[in-house]
């Protein structure tokens, strides 16, 4: 514990040089952590195999886990997107000027210092150092520990970038995931200024009960799509298979499908077969269970229990829930949604505007899959996680979402009277 409380205090240190430096010293820093990548890719690969060969846990991990030289090439592309970015630092984002003359600016700062928790995915590791060389602050990487030889190759290789430019090493600062961390982390008033928990619901939970310093809730998510009575069908199936079995394991995945009873029917005899070809199990409530029954496998088609509905699954794993009309659909979303990603789709305006403004979540999607919760795809090149809170961020957060801001008051001798 004195180990990691002198290396966070070294880290918060070292976080004032980066506060301080250039953005055209940071754009070069991540240009280069792209290079470096390339060029060390065999002994990342080789971390990399280290942490396969004793990982024990079920595929969808596995596949967050391991590396390849295509993974590597597009973790280097979400680099350069990263560079290109506008600076999210010193940008001027509000003046007045009182009768007295004193002039008053609003400016973007860094957070300082940030620390995620965070399972399995070394692509986020490097990921989450450029946003926050971007945005000025130093970082502290939690990993998990199966993913911990190619986390120590990936930030070992970045700290050398860094002190190749003249930066502190101790600027990105990685915890052994077998050391007593969570009470220095979770506790460490004055050296970390927030803690990301990037994962499961069982993590996020964790943190939030145990931190005494701010928290930002990222990545649970159980999302929902609401196919209203007059939807095209062909063109709800292609939605649906996609935001369900693209990338089933992710936390923008769909969770549970909500069906208008008018188009039950229709849309399940076209559902159906494209579900089944990927070996998708359904657990319908009892109308969705009745139209299936003769179309779909029945070893993967199960009676819906309450406890489905409002469940993140990230596996292939669908609900299926049937309602009345639309204002028994949207009371069902609003009533399960986790503030992460919503849908509906539908050709009526009306409903499609009640149901951006009534449901409570970060992103909402009209005639859209919910795959598209991404810092990627959002122009951000790289995300630290999907905030489903209010406070301060919402949604995919960028290397913006790391700033604050503080208030600077020019005067020429004004006094309060």
């Amino acid at each position: 514990m004195e180990k990691l409380t002198k290396q966070l205090h070294q880290t918060k240190q070292a976080s004032r040089r980066l506060a301080e430096t250039p953005a055209k010293i940071r754009n070069r820093l991540i240009v280069d952590f792209g290079r470096a990548m390339v060029k060390n890719q065999s002994q990342i690969l080789r971390a990399n195999r280290r942490d396969l060969l004793k990982f024990q846990g079920d595929l969808a991990m596995r596949e967050r886990l391991e590396l390849n030289p295509g993974k590597i090439k597009s973790i280097v592309q979400g680099l350069g997107q990263v560079v290109t970015l506008p600076d999210p630092i010193g940008q001027v984002l509000e003046t007045k000027k009182l009768a007295n003359h004193l002039l008053f600016k609003k400016i973007s700062v860094p957070l300082g210092v940030v620390a995620v928790i965070y399972e399995s995915r070394p692509n986020v590791t490097v990921d989450l150092a450029a946003l926050a060389i971007k945005s000025g602050n130093a970082l502290v990487l939690k990993g998990g520990k199966e993913s911990f030889e190619t986390n120590r190759v990936l930030v070992s290789i970045m700290r050398k970038v860094l002190m190749r430019l003249g930066l502190p090493g101790q600027l990105l600062l990685l915890v052994n995931p077998e050391s007593d961390w969570t009470k220095v982390l979770l506790n460490a008033h004055g050296l970390l200024d927030v803690i990301i928990p990037r994962g499961g619901a069982g993590l996020i939970e964790f943190v939030r009960k145990n931190a005494t310093i701010p928290v930002i809730e990222t990545g649970a998510g159980v999302c929902h799509t609401f196919v209203d009575e007059n939807y095209d069908v062909k063109r709800a199936v292609s939605i649906i298979v996609n935001a369900k079995t693209q990338r089933p394991s992710v936390c923008n995945s769909l969770d549970t499908l909500v069906v208008h009873k008018k188009i039950l029917e229709p849309l399940m005899k076209e559902l159906a077969p494209h579900l089944a070809d990927r070996q998708v199990e359904i657990l319908a409530d009892a109308r969705s269970f009745k139209a299936l029954a003769v179309l779909y496998p029945q070893q993967l088609l199960h009676h819906a229990q309450a406890a489905d509905f409002g469940h993140e699954f990230l596996s292939l794993k669908l609900a299926i829930k049937t309602v009345d009309d639309f204002q028994q659909g949207l009371e069902f979303v609003q009533t399960h949604t986790s503030g992460h990603s919503e849908a509906i789709l539908t050709q009526n305006t009306k409903h499609a505007k009640q149901f951006c403004d009534s449901v409570d979540a970060a992103v909402v999607y009209v005639n859209a899959s919910t795959r598209f919760t991404d810092g990627g795809k959002f122009g951000m090149g790289a995300e630290v996680g999907v905030s489903t809170q209010k406070l301060h961020v919402r949604g995919p957060m960028g290397a913006q979402a790391l700033t604050s801001y503080k208030w600077q008051v020019w005067g020429s001798g004004q006094v309060r009277k």
